[in-house]
């Protein structure tokens, strides 16, 4: 994929703050990319009011009385209508299908809040605590057709400190979220990077194996 300013489809399900963090990258010059359209499965998520905030098009799809695959079409068809290059996934807690995957094959980004393979699923925070774990963090990863598992583009590690709550860990990954999507979004436009199975590979990681 050889993209020089990207073109995003945002999909949502709910707060959509790191959409913000996007737009704003977006709008300071420093993300080379634009998002065309962001579209949600809740007629109240917030990313739907953040799209409008920074009037960017934007749309509620009801999944009501629809097949996964149905349902999914009606994303696919409004996607292309806007011509985006690149699908990105901020909150969104539909399961893809194995066709809108195949569609935008190594084109689709998701974010999740710990340091992948550990704590895959919901409530990745309650499993950090309940683990034991030191660090945790947020990874921004490929998505294939296996839930919080597709190849790793970026990750931001985030300590676990004594006496952490569920909320006070949730408020600090979040944090290093918003820092992370743009940037992994940002790495993965400008790096027109190729993915060999669970590898994804840099441009710049060729031209040194080369020289």
């Amino acid at each position: 994929m050889t993209i020089k300013t990207a073109k995003l489809g945002v999909i949502s399900s709910g707060r959509g703050e790191n959409l913000r963090y996007i737009l704003q990258a977006e709008r300071d010059g420093w993300l080379p990319g634009r998002v065309v359209l962001v579209l949600a499965d809740q007629p109240d998520a917030g990313a739907l009011r953040i799209a409008g905030e920074f009037s960017v098009p934007h749309q509620f799809l009801d999944p009501g009385g629809q097949t996964r695959q149905e349902y999914d079409r009606q994303l696919v068809d409004r996607l292309e209508e806007a011509d985006a290059d690149l699908v990105v996934l901020t909150g969104y807690m539909r399961i893809l299908s194995p066709e809108f995957v195949r569609h935008y094959k190594n084109r689709i980004l998701n974010i999740h809040p710990a340091l992948l393979p550990s704590f895959r699923g919901l409530d990745a925070f309650s499993q950090a605590l309940e683990y034991g774990a030191k660090w945790t963090g947020t990874t921004v990863h490929v998505v294939d057709e296996d839930v919080d598992h597709g190849p790793i583009v970026y990750q931001r590690p985030v300590p676990v400190r004594e006496g952490d709550t569920h909320d006070s860990l949730k408020a600090r990954i979040q944090r290093a979220e918003y820092k992370a999507y743009p940037r992994a979004i940002k790495m993965f436009i400008e790096g027109n990077p190729r993915i060999e199975g669970r590898r994804v590979v840099w441009k710049r990681d060729e031209r040194r194996a080369e020289g």
